[in-house]
């Protein structure tokens, strides 16, 4: 069997991996000669949105599915009409790019989100603000991550020039939300309707980026997080996996976002599940049955921020597995992460102190 992805990065690359046991040959489509994903899958240096080259890559494959969620919906329908089974659908993509779409669908489900207004303009703002208060978040509706395109307004004194600041327009502000901590649950839906969720991830970032993400086997939030993923994949007629991120706010879970795709909280189960989110993906995207997702033993996973540490001193650690994705050094850059597994959460601790100190130490900490 062959499947095609769409990006070529660290994602494209582990989806990779998890294809070639399972003896599917991978090909990924992304613009960048030096790719990740190049290194382990048949590699298309063309751009997402080119037609002759979207036919190209298609040639023979069995299945599509993507590593990011901005990838042009066009591109997704174009591949869809030719009759190729695209995994998940253009229309999970086209409500996780505009962040007003993905709110109104969580509110069209009865999922709780953050309060919310869509904002073109700074009357727009200061009306917004009059009814959410303050603080509250402003963002970009489009192509903002790990922390970027978005402000936080705490007083009356950050409003001027709020909106001209993020570009002028095509904007949403959302009720600030004092959370208790984040967390995400990682589904996933088979062709045939079959669905399983994956332990709830609890979630520590800064400046924006995922830094640690712990799997929570039984989590008492996990069967409220269940419900509202579970809309969401029969709502989409959703195959692949999908990750809800939330804020749990001690009264209730409110959605954040969704990612149409395997997810940073979810590569714990790399080595901390039955089967992984990136062979599940890529069991659901080809209508292979799903593999179980029950959780083994006790797992973290660090983010290598900027730049790696040692491999010798990753390795040293007790139940540490490195994943490098052999990217150059940069600032504010995904470069690597670590997993760790143990017998119980007091050595699981013991251990993820140790990687996040490494993490500190060599990266952007």
């Amino acid at each position: 069997m062959r499947l095609g992805i769409l990006g070529g990065g660290q994602l494209a690359r582990m989806l990779a991996l998890a294809a070639h046991p399972l003896g599917v040959r991978p090909r990924v489509l992304d613009p960048s000669p030096d790719a990740g994903a190049g290194a382990v899958a048949e590699h298309v240096v063309e751009p997402w949105d080119d037609a002759r080259a979207l036919a190209r890559f298609a040639t023979g494959l069995d299945a599509v599915t993507c590593e990011f969620e901005n990838v042009p919906v066009a591109s997704l329908e174009a591949l869809a009409a030719d009759e190729l089974a695209v995994r998940p659908g253009p229309r999970a993509f086209a409500a996780a790019q505009d962040r007003i779409a993905e709110k109104t669908l969580f509110t069209t489900l009865g999922i709780p989100t953050p309060a919310f207004a869509a904002v073109d303009a700074q009357a727009d703002l200061e009306a917004a603000v009059a009814r959410l208060g303050l603080p509250a978040v402003l963002k970009t509706r489009r192509l903002g991550y790990d922390g970027k395109g978005q402000a936080v307004l705490r007083d009356a004194s950050d409003l001027p020039g709020a909106v001209e600041r993020l570009g002028g327009g095509g904007l949403i502000v959302e009720a600030f939300v004092a959370f208790r901590r984040e967390v995400s649950v990682i589904a996933v839906r088979g062709a045939d309707g079959d669905c399983a969720f994956y332990p709830l991830s609890e979630n520590a970032h800064a400046g924006g980026i995922l830094r640690v993400a712990r799997s929570r086997p039984g989590d008492p939030s996990r069967d409220e997080a269940v419900a509202h993923v579970a809309r969401l994949l029969e709502h989409l007629d959703y195959v692949g996996v999908l990750a809800l991120e939330m804020f749990d706010t001690g009264a209730g879970l409110l959605a954040n976002e969704i990612a149409p795709r395997v997810h940073n909280s979810g590569h714990w189960s790399i080595e901390g599940a039955e089967t992984s989110q990136f062979e599940n993906q890529v069991r659901a995207v080809l209508g292979l049955p799903l593999g179980a997702v029950d959780a083994v033993g006790h797992a973290a996973m660090v983010n290598f921020i900027g730049a790696m540490p040692p491999a010798r001193e990753v390795l040293a650690i007790g139940g540490a597995h490195l994943h490098d994705y052999a990217k150059s050094p940069r600032a504010g850059r995904k470069v690597g992460h670590a997993t760790v597994r143990a017998e119980s959460p007091a050595a699981l601790e013991v251990a993820l102190a140790r990687l996040v100190a490494l993490a500190e130490t060599h990266g952007d900490g």
